[in-house]
């Protein structure tokens, strides 16, 4: 691998908020020996992608391959040779003002595809917990009571998953995986989708995969729906949707997409339960809170699992921390011990593609926004 004697000569730079992953490196140098690697620690960004200290311009001079969570060189001019920036995140809306997106035609790659299986455990995680009132067992434990006697009445109210419907608003690298193990619990699943999938060809995932996951024929849904216009959505709302995963990118058509007709729609017919992972910016939040406070006779919600919130970090005295049978984790569904192995395993892929010439994956198409 690599290439032979006249392979063109790269140069990766990788700006990571964590120690050198010298391992990896060693891996890639090894099937990739004409690539030449620089390192820069640099904390995460605390506004956006100018990153938490300045990066010196003459570290972009001559590299060809950028490794990045948010940091990027202020302008095309201090990185005139730079041909492919690989994000360690699965979207690029944090950066989409950054003169690099704006005005350039660098080619922008994503990690989508790594995320699945840490965030579809941590969506199971979360509505077990709502399902099967651990709050109330957790409480129990911490008093160190037993609990036998007590009127269990609520907890004779559970219902497990089988039979109920999972409807995925965004049918990506993580809804298909959160998608697997729904139907591995006795779940039906329904994906909605920009565009039609109306061929066997189009329901294919084309992305990055971690083997055993994932769907990647899109077997799983017994129903496809797809269209960002309110009459399309609404549709997708009404087929009597017992759990509502948001997993769609953030772009301008998806901001506020579901807020107070939407949870109508949905507390009316089932009280659904919804669960966030996406970006807080998709919900209107204040419409979601009183959605959750009016009861299930009423057309409330069921209740709500956010990693995402609007704003992050979520000050201390917003309303939504309040709001009945809630759960907020601060935007960490995803991380876990594999994140950044997989992450490279997606940068090996395209480097291998680039000296092929084929067509790289997880490209990001900067007119839809991922």
């Amino acid at each position: 691998m690599g290439g032979g004697p006249d392979a063109k000569q790269e140069h990766l730079l990788a700006i990571l908020p964590f120690a050198e992953p010298t391992a990896i490196f060693d891996r890639i140098k090894k099937n990739h020996p004409t690539i030449k690697f620089s390192y820069y620690n640099l904390a995460f960004a605390q506004t956006v992608w100018h990153g938490a200290k300045s990066v010196p311009d003459e570290i972009y001079k001559d590299i060809t391959i950028l490794v990045t969570l948010s940091a990027l060189p202020p302008s095309r001019d201090v990185c005139p040779k730079l041909e492919l920036i690989h994000f360690l995140s699965a979207g690029t809306d944090h950066v989409s003002k950054s003169p690099i997106y704006t005005s350039t035609d660098i080619t922008l790659t994503t990690s989508t595809g790594i995320h699945g299986p840490q965030i579809a455990e941590w969506v199971v995680m979360t509505a077990l917990i709502n399902s099967h009132r651990y709050h109330k067992l957790y409480e129990w434990q911490k008093e160190h009571h037993w609990g036998k006697g007590d009127n269990h009445a609520d907890l004779m109210k559970i219902s497990d998953m089988v039979g109920q419907r999972l409807g995925v608003l965004g049918y990506g690298s993580i809804g298909r995986q959160v998608g697997r193990v729904a139907k591995a619990m006795g779940m039906d699943v329904i994906a909605y989708t920009a565009g039609p999938r109306n061929t066997k060809e189009s329901k294919k995932d084309h992305g990055f995969i971690v083997p055993g996951t994932g769907d990647p024929d899109g077997d799983f849904p017994s129903a496809w729906y797809s269209g960002l216009e309110k009459d399309k959505l609404h549709e997708f709302l009404k087929q009597d949707i017992d759990h509502l995963l948001v997993s769609v990118p953030l772009t301008k058509q998806t901001t506020h997409f579901l807020g107070k007709e939407e949870f109508k729609i949905l507390g009316k017919s089932r009280n659904t339960f919804i669960t966030n992972i996406s970006r807080g910016q998709i919900l209107q939040q204040d419409d979601l809170i009183e959605a959750l406070k009016k009861s299930p006779e009423d057309g409330g919600l069921r209740g709500a699992a956010l990693d995402v919130a609007d704003p992050e970090p979520l000050p201390e005295d917003h309303p939504l921390w309040e709001a009945p049978n809630v759960i907020i984790t601060p935007h960490v569904s995803g991380l876990g011990t594999a994140y950044v192995e997989r992450s490279f395993q997606v940068l090996e892929v395209n480097l291998t593609k680039k000296e092929k010439g084929e067509k790289l994956i997880n490209v990001v198409d900067r007119k839809r926004g991922y």
